[in-house]
């Protein structure tokens, strides 16, 4: 005798099943990431231990040979960078039964992509934090004065200059060429090299004609999130998560850009986004988390320069 069709199923039986949600946050998450995609991703999933350590090796150099004599051996000493895993965190949530039953599958959309979104915000704002230590700035300190201005990428970045209101200058085709030239006179590699811009400066680059041509800008494909086109062979990127710089007067603030290869910074993930749900009695609900564990440190100094642009 059959079994007719009565029978529950994980279709008629519950809208909340793990892998659905867990899919969705990862959607959510590739999707809003822009400056993780910008660098070096090690992954270490599934592994033990709380730093990696990356050797960096010295550059040899060619060596005159003379007849009868024997080679020049290459000589250097290697230094090491260690990247330390410490960063873990979570977005979590409790779904009464009263809501499950009640609520459209569009709340369980809203909270994977919340989730995914502002777990992908902290680790953009953790990469954007280590990157103001390039070029011999200090990581976190929010001052920038390692970087430049945007104007003519060369002058340094000055939160006391124009009494005390900073010097921060509009993004301009002469300061994207100064900035290009900043990373080819350190022998940068020209390829996997990122623009990664504030929405003010966004705006600004639409006024400058090598970024609107099109002979310019490539065939316009948006393979990454965020990115907006091309200019001069690097992929220009737009991100809300650019840091906000004050001034010395403290009531100026400036936004802050980067120009970068992806050799200049690492994100190491020993734990991609993960989604648990759990029923809790005591609260009649389930609980949905999702979190990441991961690291982020600097690969190369001079394989990056930051910028500063007005926030208006």
């Amino acid at each position: 005798m059959g079994l007719g069709t009565a029978q529950q199923t994980v279709t008629t039986a519950a809208n909340f099943i793990p892998e659905l949600w867990s899919d969705e946050v990862i959607a959510g998450y590739k999707k809003n990431l822009v400056l993780g995609n910008c660098v070096t991703k090690i992954n270490h999933s599934g592994k033990k231990g709380d730093t990696i350590h990356i050797p960096a090796p010295v550059r040899g150099s060619a060596n005159s040979k003379a007849a009868n004599t024997q080679v020049t051996l290459q000589g250097d000493t290697h230094s090491v960078v260690n990247l330390s895993i410490d960063k873990h965190y979570e977005y979590s949530v409790v779904i009464e039964d009263i809501t499950e039953v009640q609520a459209l599958s569009s709340l369980r959309r809203f909270y994977t992509d919340d989730a995914g979104y502002a777990l992908a915000t902290q680790v953009d704002n953790d990469l954007f934090i280590q990157a103001e230590a390039l070029n011999g700035g200090t990581a976190g300190a929010n001052t920038w004065v390692a970087g430049v201005i945007g104007g003519d990428g060369v002058t340094a970045y000055d939160p006391t200059a124009n009494t005390n209101t900073g010097n921060a200058s509009d993004i301009t085709d002469a300061g994207i060429r100064k900035m290009i030239l900043q990373l080819d006179n350190v022998d940068v590699p020209m390829d996997s090299r990122c623009l990664v811009i504030p929405p003010i400066a966004a705006n600004d680059m639409l006024g400058i004609n090598r970024f609107t041509e099109q002979q310019y800008i490539g065939d316009g494909a948006a393979i990454k999130t965020g990115k907006i086109g091309s200019i001069y062979g690097i992929d220009v990127f737009v991100s809300s998560n650019c840091p906000v710089e004050t001034a010395a007067d403290t009531s100026t603030t400036h936004r802050v850009g980067l120009m970068l290869h992806k050799d200049a910074m690492a994100l190491v993930e020993q734990m991609g986004v993960r989604s648990q749900t759990q029923y809790k009695q005591e609260y009649l609900g389930d609980l949905f988390t999702s979190d990441t564990i991961y690291g982020v440190g600097e690969l190369r100094n001079t394989s990056g320069v930051c910028f500063v642009v007005p926030s208006t």
